[in-house]
Parts: structure tokens; sequence; C-alpha cells
């Protein structure tokens, strides 16, 4: 595990290193590069490789609707979506409402 800062070099003598995201380390959404050179027991260095990897945001949103349990007929009232959230790095960016009738039941 290694916390990776931008241009500042993570050494390791192991071929695998995993790439530690937290909170307080945070890889931004896009297309992130990442470079790797070895170099040999005589000290000899490789040209560097490097990798494109695109950090997406590939969870769904979370629809939170509250609303009124009971309302006098005849009346307004509001929904309210405002809970609603997105965990994978969006933002909700748009509310679909729609009137589904009345409650089937049985």
């Amino acid at each position: 595990m290694a916390e990776f800062v931008i241009n500042t070099d993570v050494v390791t003598t192991e071929p695998r290193v995993e790439v530690t995201v937290s909170p307080n380390n945070p890889i931004a959404l896009g297309r992130q590069r990442f470079r790797l050179i070895v170099t040999d027991t005589a000290g000899n260095r490789s040209a560097a490789d490097e990798v494109i990897v695109i950090v997406a945001d590939q969870e769904n949103p979370t629809a939170v609707l509250r609303a009124p349990r009971i309302t006098p007929f005849g009346r307004s009232f509001d929904l309210d979506g405002s809970a609603s959230f997105d965990v994978g790095g969006g933002k909700v960016a748009q509310y679909i409402w729609t009137y589904l009738g009345p409650e089937r039941i049985g």
C-alpha cells in the first residue's frame, strides 16, 4: 500500500503496489497518469513506462424521497428529494418526478 502524491516517487522492492485512496488522499475523477522505472542490482535504470488509469464515477446515485404521509384533500403538498446523494464522486444534477397514480392493493 502506498499513498501517491503527484510527482513524488514511491520506491518499493516488490513488483506490485496498491494505490491507497482515502478521504485524506483522494485521486480525482478523470484520466490519471502513472509511471514506472525499474533499476537492476547493478544500478542500471530502465526507460520509463507510463499508463493511463481512468478514475470514473461508476456508482449509481441514491434517491431519497420525502413526503407527508397524510395531506388534506384538495391541498397542495411538497415532495422533497434534497437528501438524495451520490457516493461515487458525482453530484445529483437532475430530479425526475413521476406521479404513478393510486396504490394498487393485492
